[in-house]
């Protein structure tokens, strides 16, 4: 259907990358570890622009482009270090960008926190303002990126703040009219537990909703004619239920829950302003939900069945519409990026095998589709390498699922392997390109990513599998992969390393404390390594002792709280002497998750017991690898590292 202006684009991408593609030599560590050229895009909701945010790799800047054939850039601002976390057109005229940073605030108790902050960008004017600002007794963050609503047509922002009565912060729903740049404040629920509001179409207050961390109950409210009722109470001991959008009819509330006769299934309910509700047909099947552009309603949702990438749409025309765009990407993987308000204008990022991954435009109207720009610079054919699924048994007959990839040019036998844990541990991997599994592979070593139990994806019952399991059979379920292709005749099993960050960081430390004799070295980057401590500290950030966070943690670890003895068990640092390889800590000074500390405890027991250990810094660097040039650091921190104890060949 999009076959003559997507061949086209096709034709000037493929030449592209094979005139780069002349040299057999792997590309340089920054082709993966600088930062992405293009982070994000955004489609204005008349489809006559797009909004870029772009990076040289280290320095960040959003790009307003024209959407027709040349992308004549309209505007740009510059943002230099800053982090980036997201941008949303509202309306044609304005941007909305959201930041953040590390920082420790006056007044306020307990550790470094990462505060985003909301900024409008009027088109017309060309100037950027601050979105909460000059509130009496709040603070000019926002608490999640903000919410669009045209109203009689002028745009609107509904952003949730802080504010402070008789010195406690609240989470408080404010309206800004970005054509004016009044901001009222709105409601802010009488409600210390109220964490995320929902708003009408009309700009009205529709939903809060609201947790009691001590208590771990959860309560739904929504505002009908009559005001503020209580819709649904439930006990949610792991967190709240939150809020996940309007429904179909754009009037209703969305919130999942759980089966309560089969917990491995999750259902959306949709709740009308009476308090009533309905099931959503399928819901069980989906990960995520799509919402019209505008925010308006739920159009349909997607879901990742095995490695397939499924999006279904209610509307039949749509999903038409939508079957007729990845047709015409063959074997690539396809993502829904941005789109018009009428839909017809979709960016869609698209990942090939043999290629990588890059944004196209495509025009329904036209029937074409042309190809934006690379995720990353300067990456070659050559210097992409291939991703197999695999599945293997566990050593209780618990199938695992993961990924392989093999580097370019090399008999897939015999080849020193990386295996690369997830973090989470309730995340997982999937298929497609992964810039670190990437570069360790230009370096000539295959690299294992399992989707070990615990992942999620998979079903309730394998994310349950791994309650308890830190340090016991979630990490063997890694050696388990290592044993299977060493069977197979893929790899030296005498060669393997075990690299990871957050907790794939504590699986590569436990891998050299708990499960001895498989891994030649192990690397770290921002894992727990005492998680008695990493619990104290993590309270912290919270007004009682029993919260959801403590309670999910406890959970996959199995204590009981703590002092139980069993956390002692499983924390590497506390294991230093039983350490027989080689151990690099990379760690980010401004990490909020795992605290730097945690490394630091790991390094200083390390030398104690006479290990070898090295500790690599990242300055102003956060938990997620933010900054480019600490990105680059460690990744070329750890081919170094891979390379001095685990030669590739």
């Amino acid at each position: 259907m999009l076959k003559s202006g997507l061949a086209a684009a096709t034709a000037g991408f493929v030449m592209a990358a094979v005139a780069g593609a002349a040299s057999a030599e792997a590309p340089p560590l920054s082709v993966y570890g600088r930062l992405p050229n293009v982070e994000q895009v955004e489609i204005s909701p008349d489809g006559t622009k797009l909004a870029i945010a772009v990076t040289d790799g280290e320095n960040r800047m959003l790009a307003i482009r024209e959407a027709a054939e040349g992308n004549k850039v309209i505007t740009a601002m510059k943002f230099g270090s800053t982090k980036l976390r997201g941008v949303q057109w509202a309306g044609p005229e304005h941007v909305l960008i959201t930041t953040s940073s590390t920082a420790e605030v006056y007044g306020l108790a307990g550790p470094k926190r990462e505060y985003l902050m909301a900024f409008d960008f009027n088109l017309v004017t060309k100037k950027q303002r601050l979105l909460i600002s000059d509130q009496e007794d709040a603070m000019n963050i926002v608490l999640a990126s903000p919410a669009v609503r045209i109203i009689d047509g002028v745009p609107f922002a509904f952003a949730q703040g802080v504010h402070f009565i008789d010195s406690q912060g609240e989470n408080t729903l404010y309206k800004i009219n970005l054509k004016t740049g009044i901001t009222r404040r709105m409601d802010s629920g009488g409600s210390q537990d109220t964490d995320e509001w929902l708003v009408a179409p009309d700009g009205q207050p529709l939903a809060q909703s609201l947790y009691d961390e001590k208590q771990g109950a959860w309560s739904l409210k929504i505002k009908a004619e009559r005001g503020w009722t209580t819709a649904e109470k439930a006990i949610s001991k792991m967190g709240s239920r939150g809020l996940s959008g309007l429904g179909r009819d754009g009037r209703s509330v969305l919130v999942w829950f759980d089966d309560e006769n089969d917990e491995d299934k999750t259902y959306l309910r949709e709740y009308a302003l009476d308090g009533s509700h309905v099931t959503v047909p399928d819901s069980e099947k989906f990960d995520s939900l799509i919402h019209a552009p505008d925010g308006s309603s739920l159009v349909g949702a997607f879901s990742l069945v095995g490695d397939d990438r499924r999006y279904t749409f209610f509307d039949a025309k749509l999903q038409a519409s939508w079957n007729a765009v990845v047709k015409a990407f063959p074997g690539d993987q396809v993502s829904l990026a941005s789109w018009s308000d009428d839909k017809r204008q979709l960016v869609v990022e698209v990942d090939s095998p043999t290629q990588g991954p890059a944004y196209a435009l495509v025009d329904l109207n036209t029937k074409s589709a042309r190809f934006l720009t690379d995720v990353y610079l300067d990456l070659t054919p050559e210097g992409v390498s291939k991703v197999e699924p695999i599945k293997y048994k566990a050593a209780d007959g618990l199938e695992i699922t993961g990924y392989l990839t093999l580097p370019n040019g090399k008999d897939p036998k015999n080849l020193p392997l990386v295996v690369l844990p997830h973090g989470g541990p309730q995340g997982r991997d999937s298929l497609g390109f992964d810039w670190w599994s990437q570069a360790l592979a230009s370096r000539g070593y295959a690299v294992l990513q399992p989707n070990f139990r615990g992942s999620q994806g998979f079903g309730y019952s394998f994310v349950k599998a791994g309650f308890g399991q830190w340090g016991k059979a979630m990490q063997t379920d890694l050696s388990d992969g290592v044993r299977f292709l060493a069977k197979q005749g893929t790899i030296d099993p005498k060669r393997v390393c075990i690299v990871g960050a957050s907790y794939g960081g504590y699986a590569a430390l436990a891998g050299a404390t708990l499960d001895k004799g498989v891994y030649r070295c192990a690397a770290s980057v921002a894992g727990p390594a005492d998680l008695k401590r990493m619990l104290v500290d993590s309270n912290k950030l919270y007004s009682t002792s029993n919260n959801s966070t403590l309670r999910y943690w406890l959970r996959f670890m199995g204590a009981e709280g703590l002092k139980d003895p069993d956390l002692t068990a499983i924390s590497p640092a506390r294991l230093a002497d039983k350490v027989e390889i080689p151990v690099l800590l990379i760690h980010g000074k401004d990490d909020t998750v795992v605290p730097y500390v945690q490394s630091t405890l790991m390094a200083d027991a390390l030398k104690k017991a006479g290990k070898p250990v090295e500790l690599v810094t990242l300055p102003s660097e956060d938990h997620w690898l933010s900054r480019g040039a600490t990105r680059l650091q460690m990744l070329t921190s750890v081919v170094g590292f891979l390379e001095k104890n685990n030669p590739p060949n």
